[in-house]
């Protein structure tokens, strides 16, 4: 019996599910280790809904595309590329946070050997570090378990969670874009602006985005 295996191999299905699940897991573990380190338990989502870290979703989808064919390949180039990337995929989302939103969700100006406080070497190290295991573990443990997802439930249910993202990102950014207006006094020129301002006032970004700081 030919039993087709849901988002087999690489492909648009593997890397959504890749995105949604480090998301989440990404997030998981910055709420854990800022517990332990800053004695704060605090939401680490990049997002209003639900626990999802962009930054930790699109950067291990970056480390897919750029090394999915790298498995079993020497860890010092896995290493070199992941730094690399790593780091200059943090320095631009840092970037895009500023020019877009007006605030910085991470600040490595204290750390030694950092650029603009957006990314640092002993970050772009971790990176590296992330990507040597994400290729040789975490990867081939991951996709084994996203195709075992049913055929049937697999699809539908892909494509809902990608309709709820996107749904979940744009409110996301509009609220901080919008908190950024008001912090340039910029009055409300639409019914959007009016609903963010009810919806999405300051105190409401502030509880739910503890760690974000005005650039």
């Amino acid at each position: 019996m030919n039993i087709k295996t849901f988002a087999k191999g690489y492909n648009i299905y593997k890397l959504i599910w890749i995105f949604l699940s480090c998301s989440f897991i990404g997030s998981i573990i910055e709420m854990i280790w800022c517990y332990f380190t800053m004695d704060k338990l605090m939401s680490r989502s990049s997002l209003l809904y639900g626990q999802f870290s962009i930054v930790w979703g699109m950067g291990c989808v970056l480390l897919t595309i750029l090394l999915h064919n790298m498995e079993g390949k020497r860890d010092l180039s896995i290493f070199c590329v992941g730094t690399l990337a790593g780091g200059i995929y943090e320095y631009i989302c840092g970037l895009l946070a500023e020019g877009l939103f007006g605030v910085r969700f991470w600040d490595y100006s204290d750390i030694p050997f950092n650029i603009d406080g957006r990314v640092n070497l002993l970050f772009c190290f971790f990176w590296g570090l992330i990507a040597v295991v994400w290729v040789q573990n975490i990867y081939p443990f991951l996709s084994q378990y996203i195709e075992k997802i049913p055929m049937k439930i697999g699809k539908p249910l892909t494509w809902i969670l990608v309709v709820f993202m996107i749904y979940n990102m744009s409110v996301s950014a509009l609220a901080l874009i919008r908190s950024y207006q008001r912090h340039l006094n910029i009055s409300p020129n639409s019914c959007i602006s009016e609903y963010l301002d009810e919806n999405y006032p300051d105190e409401y970004l502030e509880k739910r985005y503890q760690n974000m700081k005005p650039k």
